[in-house]
């Protein structure tokens, strides 16, 4: 595993976990967290749009190599997009997800927890090229924020 260095870190020590589970063959991983606003202009705000706080929200995808199985033959022990079409497309199923470094304890890790609707699945597949797969999340509540002491 890559390691921290200078404060910076390196993108391979944060991984996409669903249900518990690493996201198999994992290529990227992006977290957005939004901030919305509401209109609250009036004829008193002189032309100039004014605004206030409103929902927040978060979303989290990710972007993996399509495989069935190792490339020793195996069963792949991490969640693929079939595993995850069958647990949570086809079933209509929330779960936890988190977005950081489950794997490694020390000072600094942050990890982000919340639970989450798998809401796309792209499978990409080019001529004599890996094929990808890229899934979608959308988070739906709270999204916690944990730091590692």
């Amino acid at each position: 595993m890559a390691e921290a260095s200078d404060g910076q870190l390196n993108g391979t020590e944060i991984s996409v976990y669903v249900a518990g589970t690493l996201v198999g063959y994992s290529t990227n991983a992006t977290l957005n967290i939004n901030n919305g606003t509401r209109s609250i202009s009036s004829k008193e705000s002189g032309g100039w749009e004014e605004n206030a706080e409103a929902y927040r929200s978060w979303d989290v995808s990710s972007d993996a190599l399509y495989a069935w199985l190792t490339p020793a033959g195996g069963d792949i022990t991490n969640t693929t997009l079939s595993d995850m079409f069958t647990a949570y497309i086809a079933t209509r199923t929330s779960f936890e997800i988190v977005f950081g470094n489950t794997t490694t304890a020390g000072d600094g890790w942050t990890k982000y927890t919340g639970t989450a609707w798998l809401t796309s699945a792209s499978i990409t597949a080019p001529l004599e090229d890996t094929a990808t797969f890229t899934v979608s999340f959308q988070g739906t509540s709270t999204l916690t924020q944990a730091v590692d002491a």
